[in-house]
């Protein structure tokens, strides 16, 4: 934070507090290993209600009807609209923990789902501290550590509902090494300003469009092959809109945002929360990263840039597109490589390295999925294992979790 005596407009740069990792800090972190976090602050739903639902859809960008029309839903094995699996992301998602001083990054997660989310389901998050590895050196910032968490979520009755194994990157922030940002139509690494065209603008739009859900289109695990392609979708050029149509849409924020006295109280009792903007005097939660220009330097990275669980719940789009009504996400891990800044654009897709009958018995393909930007890098590599229907079954997956 800017300190007391620091008058607007003196000062064009962002202050956050820095510290560097000592032995008393592990000491300190060793012995929270395996605690259970208190994490009220940060959880945003509760409820899947219809507009808990359909706002985060729009927030991802996701159309599939299954989620928001309950006449084309009540035609389903489900009966009703449910939520796309990665919406327990928006009852609660990630915390702000211990490592006071350093810098974060959500660097990759792995997600189960074992049941669907349907509208009235009340959701409960618990999240665990599993330890962390390191410290160990970085060419971005001399030092870092990497925590583990697990998150589980449970239903109403009792039933868990999907589970979240997740590890954040902690950094030195005063030894950050920054990137100057690069203005050019090449598109070049770390660019703030990319220079679209027209025409690729037109040409990006058009694909978007034409993107659908495969929806009642059953795919059989009968048909897919090893080294099928699962048709792309894509998103961007990134806005800011996008990143808070996410936030509105229950991308949680960490703590939960909050405005004027309700916010200077949270403040004032964590002053690592919040840094002062210099444009506008105002304190600005350092999760502002994602939409404030200062924050984003501050933090060492040229400009701003999407969220991590931002990246993954467009993967999981990217399955629930894929596998239709009928299919089960079973499992979708990432690993969150660079930044995707503002003006970028991600396109993700798959490709099936595997068939496979699991230990229930159930006919799954494993995927390698990418997300790449606009210069070709795989920003977010990840893999998936998705349950499909078999033809001469008439048990589908969807039916197998659906409450007897």
């Amino acid at each position: 934070m800017t300190g007391a005596g620091d008058a607007v407009g003196e000062r064009r740069d962002v202050r956050m507090a820095t510290a560097e990792i000592t032995p008393e800090m592990i000491e300190a972190m060793t012995a929270r290993i395996g605690v259970e976090l208190r994490i009220d602050h940060s959880v945003h739903n509760e409820e899947a209600t219809r507009l808990a639902v359909a706002k985060f859809a729009a927030g991802i960008g996701d159309t599939n009807p299954l989620w928001t029309d309950a006449t084309y839903a009540a035609g389903t094995r489900y009966g009703c609209c449910v939520a796309p699996p990665s919406w327990v992301v928006s009852v609660f998602a990630a915390i702000q923990f211990g490592w006071e001083g350093l810098g974060a990054f959500h660097s990759a997660s792995d997600f189960r789902f074992h049941v669907p989310v349907r509208l009235g389901d009340r959701i409960e998050a618990t999240c665990r501290y599993d330890g962390f590895s390191g410290p160990r050196p970085s060419r971005f910032a001399r030092q870092v550590v990497v925590d583990h968490f697990t998150t589980r979520y449970t239903n109403q009755h009792g039933t868990l509902v999907a589970e979240n194994r997740w590890d954040v990157v902690h950094f030195e922030r005063g030894h950050v090494r920054p990137k100057e940002p690069v203005s050019s139509s090449e598109g070049k690494r770390g660019e703030v300003s990319p220079g679209w065209s027209q025409e690729e603008l037109a040409a990006l739009e058009e694909r978007v469009l034409a993107e659908r859900p495969r929806g009642a289109d059953v795919r059989w695990w009968d048909d897919v092959a090893v080294g099928d392609r699962l048709d792309p979708i894509v998103k961007g050029p990134i806005g800011l809109t996008d990143e808070i149509a996410y936030i509105v849409g229950g991308g949680t924020p960490i703590p939960r945002f909050a405005a004027h006295r309700a916010a200077l109280l949270e403040y004032r009792r964590h002053p690592a929360w919040s840094f002062r903007d210099p444009e506008t005097g105002a304190l600005e939660p350092i999760y502002a990263v994602h939409y404030n220009s200062q924050a984003a330097r501050a933090m060492g990275v040229a400009t701003q840039y999407d969220v991590g669980f931002q990246r993954q719940c467009w993967q999981i789009h990217l399955l629930t597109d894929w596998m239709g009504d009928d299919g089960w996400v079973v499992q979708a891990a990432s690993e969150l490589r660079s930044f995707v800044h503002l003006g970028d654009v991600v396109e993700l897709s798959g490709t099936v390295t595997e068939k496979f009958v699991d230990d229930d018995g159930e006919a799954c393909v494993r995927i390698e999925t990418t997300a790449r930007n606009r210069r070709g890098d795989d920003v977010m590599p990840g893999s998936a294992v998705v349950a499909l229907p078999t033809r001469g079954s008439d048990i589908r997956p969807s039916d197998r979790r659906l409450p007897r």
